[in-house]
């Protein structure tokens, strides 16, 4: 059963959340990418808020920006520091009655959500016993593969339209046209594997009616992108190791389809993250929360008995 909540933060942010499960159980939190929203995730709430799959209190917010969650106009309020301090202070509240106020048992996170998680993890170990991560790269491999990879440039050009500030106008014209290749053009309507039905299709134009603003706003407020003969993008961008480096425990589950963010973004990923799992999944896509959930879930359920 899913119940929903405003959550509102210290520092004049609320954000829109999903939760299910018992109040005062180990807390997962599950954060969620672009062009999506928290409901992403409600098959992963409903399993492990199960007693027999450790009858978690699990909670997924709408990142900043999404959905029904504050949603500021000054593109600088989506850099990384404020999108972090969100998590944190997320973090602080939800735990507060769980056995272990101030720490999850595991952040799980997936795209952009997957982005700010390493960055929590970095700066903010102790919030967290386990870190999982779906198809979302690591800062310093995605720096290295932005600033040198033509196969990963021509992957990531995507990411210097939706910075422009006419792309959320542009993404919600002729029925968010312009939206659904991101999900199409990785089979999300055809194939064995196929999950983008009208009911989704309905569920996704809801969310995107609220406002593209803010979801353009990340890429718009970031570094990390491809290099143009008017932007150096990722080429200027430098990440000491000991500010991207996790001392959690890690698992990294990747869709070996996804045509966005190709496996070499894993090459050398052990050199960042000490304790490191990772599963790559043959036939999935960067959509892989949508398309096997339960192989997800049973990824995650081992982790999280190690």
């Amino acid at each position: 059963m899913i119940e929903t909540f405003q959550q509102a933060l210290p520092h004049g942010i609320t954000l829109s959340c999903r939760a299910a499960g018992q109040p005062g159980r180990p807390v997962l939190l599950f954060l969620h990418g672009f062009p999506e929203a928290a409901f992403v995730w409600d098959v992963l709430l409903d399993h492990f808020a199960q007693p027999e799959h450790g009858g978690y209190r699990c909670v997924a917010p709408n990142l900043r920006g999404f959905e029904h969650s504050s949603a500021p106009t000054d593109v600088a309020a989506y850099r990384a520091k404020p999108l972090v301090q969100d998590l944190t202070a997320l973090i602080e509240a939800i735990t507060q009655d769980s056995p272990t106020p101030g720490q999850l048992a595991c952040l799980v996170a997936h795209d952009w959500g997957g982005a700010l998680a390493w960055s929590v993890a970095a700066q903010h170990p102790a919030a967290m016993r386990q870190l999982t991560i779906v198809n979302a790269p690591h800062p310093a491999t995605f720096q290295r593969e932005l600033a040198n990879s033509p196969t990963q440039q021509a992957s990531s050009a995507y990411m210097n339209f939706l910075s422009r500030p006419d792309a959320p106008a542009l993404l919600a014209e002729n029925d968010f046209a312009r939206l659904w290749p991101f999900f199409t053009n990785m089979a999300a309507d055809s194939g064995p594997m196929a999950w983008l039905d009208e009911a989704t299709r309905e569920r996704y134009r809801e969310v995107w009616s609220l406002g593209l603003h803010g979801p353009c706003a990340y890429y718009a407020a970031s570094p990390l992108r491809p290099p143009t003969p008017n932007d150096p993008g990722a080429t200027a961008v430098q990440l000491p190791r000991e500010r991207v480096a996790v001392n959690v425990p890690t698992l990294v589950v990747w869709g070996l389809g996804d045509t966005a963010l190709p496996e070499a973004l894993l090459d050398g990923l052990d050199g960042y993250v000490d304790d490191l799992r990772i599963e790559r999944v043959p036939g999935a896509t960067h959509w892989i929360v949508h398309e096997q959930p339960q192989q997800v879930a049973a990824l995650i359920g081992d982790f999280l008995k190690a």
